[in-house]
């Protein structure tokens, strides 16, 4: 079998086309950017085009199927000549759909968690010793890649983005996976540079109810009024489990779930995680694992890169990297950490990143998210601003947003970081939060420093 990637550098592409090499396709591709860590895996595994750019020469007939990704455009040369040469082209969640259409599909939705619920669904089920495809959109302790397909699984685990297809596709990515097994975690609106309004938002996830299979089951999190509302309403002849926060203790001594009398030790903490222990142990019990077997292999669940990923501790504090940049991911996110660490100064710094976090009329949804919080910091870049062709956004519009005039915020980043290494603070615990890169810094290294 012979595979093209048109932007084989995304994240979720790259890590599709080392699963296909691996499964012994003839595997190419091309990108006009590639950044790591998908250059040095792509290289690793010889399949990293030679050079940067777009070659429809590369477009043959002997090729089975193009597989594109969101990152090209839909005038791009060597989708051009696919077109007009009549290749077979599919988007990756099509492709993924196609390659388990026999398999047990569990996907799992939502405006937040998605990441961190499909991981602990592939840990218990790797921990089980089952077999089962998946793909998820960050790396995950124990995995050697975000995506794997096989001949010889039941199940197939995968993370449901509700963005875009592809250029030449304009529906979410959920849409396409048809669930025989479906989580929606909750529901905040997001992605309003392609869903400009929150019912149009909310509408997406209605679809993706329809879209389970009959007689499949939907796990949704009854805590959510927009999310029970909208399952309430649903004709779709399918179990519907509600589910909400796994009861939990914590302490000095550490975290512990709480069941039949007995506490389970885990390794992750807030709110939002029991939430997410629920809605992933729902899965396992309609697979057929027992809750016992759950507890033990959750216990072992030390959660995934940048998710509360915690990147620097020493005796003087601690430092987490966290993907979050909506509102509601910032806001869990926050008071998960404060929660925590009642006794420590909670420091958050949140890089304004998305074409929705940047959007002046988004900012008010930002209203109070991190009010948990001792000291908060935002930074925006005035070049994303510029790339994203966004109306310029001021520091007073980011305060007003946010609604605390004690926010700092700045649009350059390495005054925002000499002004947190200007203060002392009290049992620190820094949080910060970018579906970025803070402008390139490494944060590791910086987190270290702050702690020294």
């Amino acid at each position: 079998m012979r595979v093209h990637f048109i932007a084989i550098g995304g994240a979720v592409m790259h890590n599709l086309a080392i699963a296909l090499k691996q499964k012994g396709y003839l595997v190419t591709g091309s990108d006009d950017e590639i950044f790591e860590p998908s250059r040095s895996r792509l290289a690793e595994h010889g399949i990293l085009p030679e050079e940067s750019g777009w070659f429809p020469e590369k477009i043959t007939k002997q090729i089975d199927t193009v597989i594109l990704g969101m990152h090209a455009r839909e005038d791009n040369p060597e989708l051009v000549m696919a077109r007009r040469m009549g290749v077979d082209i599919k988007s990756f969640p099509e492709y993924l759909y196609e390659q388990t259409k026999d398999k047990k599909r569990i996907i799992v939705a939502g405006s937040h968690g998605k990441t961190t619920v499909t991981a602990m669904i592939m840990h218990v089920f790797k921990t089980l010793g089952m077999k089962f495809d998946y793909m998820v959109g960050s790396q995950v302790e124990g995995f050697d890649t975000m995506v794997r397909l096989s001949g010889d699984s039941e199940f197939a685990v995968f993370e449901g983005d509700e963005y875009l297809t592809s250029p030449i596709d304009r529906r979410p990515k959920f849409h396409l996976y048809m669930p025989d097994i479906a989580i929606i975690n909750g529901i905040a609106w997001d992605h309003m540079n392609v869903f400009p309004s929150f019912d149009n938002y909310v509408d997406q996830f209605r679809i993706f109810i329809e879209k389970i299979l009959d007689g499949g089951t939907l796990l949704y999190c009854d805590t959510d009024p927009v999310l029970r509302k909208l399952v309430m309403e649903s004709g779709k002849n399918i179990v519907k489990i509600p589910y909400s926060a796994h009861p939990f203790t914590q302490s000095e001594e550490g975290i512990f779930l709480e069941a039949y009398g007995e506490k389970f030790p885990i390794k992750v903490f807030g709110e939002h995680n029991m939430q997410n222990i629920s809605a992933a142990m729902g899965v396992c019990k309609a697979v057929g694992i027992k809750e016992n077997n759950f507890y033990d292999a959750i216990g072992t669940f030390t959660g995934t890169a940048k998710r509360l990923q915690k990147i620097a501790e020493t005796g003087n504090g601690i430092a987490f990297l966290d993907f979050a940049h909506s509102p509601s991911k910032v806001e869990a996110t926050v008071e998960a950490v404060a929660a925590r660490y009642p006794q420590s100064e909670i420091i958050v710094c949140l890089e304004l990143h998305t074409y929705s976090s940047l959007n002046p009329s988004f900012l008010p949804q930002y209203f109070g998210t991190m009010k948990k919080a001792d000291f908060s910091y935002v930074y925006y870049s005035k070049q994303a601003l510029e790339l994203k062709k966004l109306p310029p956004i001021s520091k007073s519009d980011v305060k007003k947003g946010f609604g605390d005039d004690n926010i700092g915020v700045f649009d350059d980043a390495r005054q925002m970081f000499d002004e947190i290494k200007s203060r002392s603070f009290k049992k620190p615990v820094f949080l910060f939060m970018s579906s970025g890169s803070f402008d390139g810094h490494d944060m590791v290294k910086l987190a270290r420093e702050l702690l020294r």
